[in-house]
Parts: C-alpha cells; structure tokens; sequence
C-alpha cells in the first residue's frame, strides 16, 4: 500500500524538485539533469550492442533487477570458422553505471568484461549508439593442455537503434 503511494507520487516529487532546482539557480537544474542523464545510463541497459566485428553482438537484459544476456559472435577455430557461437553470461553485475559479466566456455573460449555504461550527448534515446559500454574485454582461449592464454584489449560497445533490438 505504502510502496503504490510512493510510485504513484514519485514523478510528481521528480518535476517538483526540477521546477524548484530551475527557478533557484539554473546551473543546478543543468547540473542535476545531466546527473540524472548518467544515472539514466544504467538504469535500464537492456538491449543489443556491438561487439568486436560486424554482425556479432552483446544481448543484454535486465528484468527486475537482474542481468543476463550473451555475445553472439563468429568461431574462429577451423571446427567453426564463420559459424555463429552464442556464449551466455555466467556471471554478470551493474552496479552504478560499472558493467561486468563473464561468459560461459564455448570451444575452449570465454570472455571477461568490466567497464562502464554511459549515454552519448546529443543522441536521443532509441537512436544508434545512445549508450555505450567501454571497458576491458579479456578473451580467454584454453588449449588442448588446458592453458589459459588471456588477451585483452579495449573495446567501445554501442547501442543498436531501439527498433532493431525490440523482438
């Protein structure tokens, strides 16, 4: 009872707090929009992403607080070279705007992330690269001794345009 009253008048505190932030200084209106901008960054980062090449991606969905998603990329092993490989998350987090998720093994590779979401200046929500998730991607590769061989690198995700990632 107490948690509907509260979703019912939260937008109305919200457009409250900016009229007042807006009539008493307007650098604190542009300063608190641009906060609640970055904190809209990770609020609902569902959605599909670039990955390394064209034509493969990063699903990823939150559902009541909960993050799951996969990569879905080429093999680049002789056994499935140009063969889509789906990898699901095993482990996955967002915590803030700070994004982290660990792939599942698939033909002796798996994936390591962690950076950071954040929505670009000037692009409107639903358009191409609104969000983007930068950060470390580690590949791991297991050979047939099971040796782990890691190689990072930095890689920039962007969003897929809204009407593309809606099933």
């Amino acid at each position: 009872m107490v948690r509907s009253f509260l979703l019912r008048i939260l937008p109305f505190c919200a457009l409250m707090t900016v009229a007042v932030a807006t009539l008493a200084e307007p650098a604190a209106a542009t300063a608190w929009q641009a906060g609640r901008a970055q904190g809209a960054a990770s609020a609902d980062i569902s959605g599909m992403y670039t990955f390394l090449r064209e034509g493969e991606f990063v699903q990823i969905t939150m559902d009541e607080g909960r993050l799951s998603g996969y990569v879905s990329r080429f093999g680049d092993a002789d056994s499935d070279k140009g063969e889509f490989i789906d990898q699901f998350f095993d482990k996955a987090t967002l915590q803030g705007d700070h994004l982290s998720f660990n792939t599942k093994t698939v033909h002796g590779i798996w994936y390591d992330f962690s950076g950071t979401v954040s929505v670009t200046p000037g692009k409107k929500a639903g358009a191409e690269g609104y969000r983007v998730i930068k950060g470390t991607l580690t590949q791991h590769a297991t050979d047939a001794k099971g040796v782990d061989k890691a190689m990072q690198r930095q890689a920039d995700f962007k969003s897929f345009p809204a009407d593309l990632s809606q099933p």
